[in-house]
């Protein structure tokens, strides 16, 4: 089947709906839920899938884009959670989204502040990572090994650094996605590709283990949608569907600089945070020249935001630690833009900070499986768990699994000669396809802020489900990340809808 989303289909397929009984209804459009609907659909069960917004319109867009191996998790004895990670990192490196996922290498500076025990310790829990790396059997060709460099390296890396007592850098290696929110995108199309019905704008008002009431926010019609199993992926928005869900969701800050802001840089970094013995401000370089800064990790309470905010206290601690290793500090004048993520944490005591990232499968009183807590880069092994336990309760004659070898839609390939490497880096093998719309229209090759193409923005209208200038802007493509580039590119967005 087409894995093509646009309105038209939507509009189709949501008609139908009333008429259907589905063998599960998704609740959610994030990482989780896409994956979920992917899961289910390619088990040979029907699938819908809603979502009050967009794809990726919650957490799923708002990540550090890290494909992590786990660590962070290690260090807290957590090796269960390190070693899924460290899996579910190398089988997106490997087979399901290699045109998404790369490796990315990153340097902790050792500057005076580094003591030499503690570049010790960090040095062994890079090793350990690695350890992972080989127990999840992902190719060191992918993934390299860490080691330890000179000053002269680290500067070469990483200009910016302040040269002075500068011993050296210790060099690690990760895996981090292209952009977080492209993944949902083509976790969507291919679950769509199995048959799944992938619909945006359709808000659950009311869940049961059979189905929803639920409001279609571009008309305002209600419908009910029947279904013999139901899955809650709605991340830190569970409880509000399922009341005994108790979430406790913290903010994680970045901010976005502009390319020249550290000239030359070609790696990330790791800035330990002062006073904390397991925490790093990561500076991640993008394939669109912009720099982001991130995270802090702090807990929110009272009612949840659809958009969080950054305040300005987070903006104040992430340039005092980026700064504590640059030669020259970066003043709030240089932050261009900024955006924050709300984790889905399940509840326990401590501090958000040191709360598990292990996910959590539940049963509502009346059947609903709602699926919480974990993290992107497990998103798949989240919802493998959750639609086994769906199959299992409601004896869906479901085969098995088959997401862990299943390449995503663009997997196939990395765009074609002669087709631009950023192109390929965001599209994988449907990038000719999107070059040959400029190239059948010359209007179509005009290039909009962080060297997006109007192309691009036809092409997610017409096959990736773009309904509005938001999606497109600030999901589908990251323009909107900086306020002054969104407003260029508002007047193109506009024409590509109504193209």
């Amino acid at each position: 089947m087409n894995s093509s989303l646009n309105a038209a289909r939507r509009a189709r397929e949501l008609a139908e709906l009333p008429d259907l009984v589905v063998d599960v209804l998704v609740v959610g459009l994030g990482v989780t839920g896409t994956g979920t609907a992917l899961d289910a659909a390619s088990r040979g069960l029907s699938v819908a899938a809603i979502d009050a917004g967009d794809l990726a319109s919650g957490t799923s867009r708002w990540s550090s884009k890290m494909v992590h191996g786990g660590l962070r998790y290690l260090a807290r004895g957590q090796v269960g959670v390190a070693r899924e990670s460290a899996v579910e990192r190398g089988v997106l490196l490997t087979r399901t989204a290699p045109h998404l996922v790369r490796a990315q290498p990153y340097l902790l500076p050792l500057t005076p502040a580094v003591s030499r025990g503690r570049a010790a310790t960090v040095m062994t829990g890079y090793r350990l990572g690695d350890g992972l790396r080989i127990a999840a059997r992902t190719p060191r060709r992918l993934l390299p090994g860490p080691s330890r460099i000179p000053a002269r390296t680290a500067l070469r890396l990483v200009p910016a650094l302040e040269p002075r007592g500068l011993r050296g850098a210790l060099l690690s290696w990760d895996g981090r996605l292209t952009d977080d929110a492209r993944l949902v995108v083509a976790l969507a199309r291919t679950a769509a590709a199995h048959g799944a019905r992938i619909l945006t704008r359709c808000r659950a008002l009311e869940l049961t283990g059979d189905g929803a009431l639920v409001r279609d926010e571009l008309t305002g019609q209600t419908l009910t949608v029947r279904a013999r199993a139901v899955v809650n992926a709605t991340g830190v928005w569970a409880g509000t569907l399922v009341p005994e869900i108790r979430m406790r969701p913290s903010r994680g800050s970045h901010l976005v600089l502009r390319p020249e802001t550290l000239p030359g840089l070609t790696a990330g970094l790791h800035v330990p945070v002062p006073g904390e013995t397991n925490r790093f401000v990561l500076v991640l370089p993008q394939a669109d020249g912009r720099i982001h800064v991130g995270l802090t990790d702090e807990p929110v309470e009272g009612p949840l935001p659809d958009v969080p905010t950054v305040p300005e206290e987070d903006v104040t601690f992430l340039l005092g630690v980026l700064n504590s290793v640059l030669g020259t500090a970066i003043g709030r004048r240089e932050v261009a833009g900024a955006y924050a993520g709300l984790r889905p944490l399940l509840d326990a005591d401590g501090r958000t900070a040191d709360l598990s990232r292990r996910h959590a499968l539940s049963v509502s009183r009346d059947g609903v499986v709602t699926v919480a807590g974990g993290k992107l880069t497990t998103y798949r092994r989240m919802a493998q768990d959750a639609v086994d336990l769906t199959v299992w309760l409601r004896a869906l004659p479901a085969g098995a699994c088959r997401t862990a070898r299943l390449p995503l839609v663009g997997a196939d390939g990395r765009g074609g000669e002669g087709t631009p490497g950023r192109l390929a880096g965001r599209y994988g093998s449907e990038a000719a396809a999107v070059k040959a719309l400029a190239r059948e229209d010359p209007a179509l090759a005009e290039a909009l802020p962080t060297g997006v193409t109007v192309a691009e923005l036809v092409w997610a209208v017409r096959h990736e489900g773009a309904l509005d200038v938001d999606d497109l802007l600030d999901r589908r493509t990251r323009i909107g990340l900086v306020a002054e580039d969104r407003a260029v590119a508002l007047p193109a967005a506009r024409a590509a809808l109504d193209r």
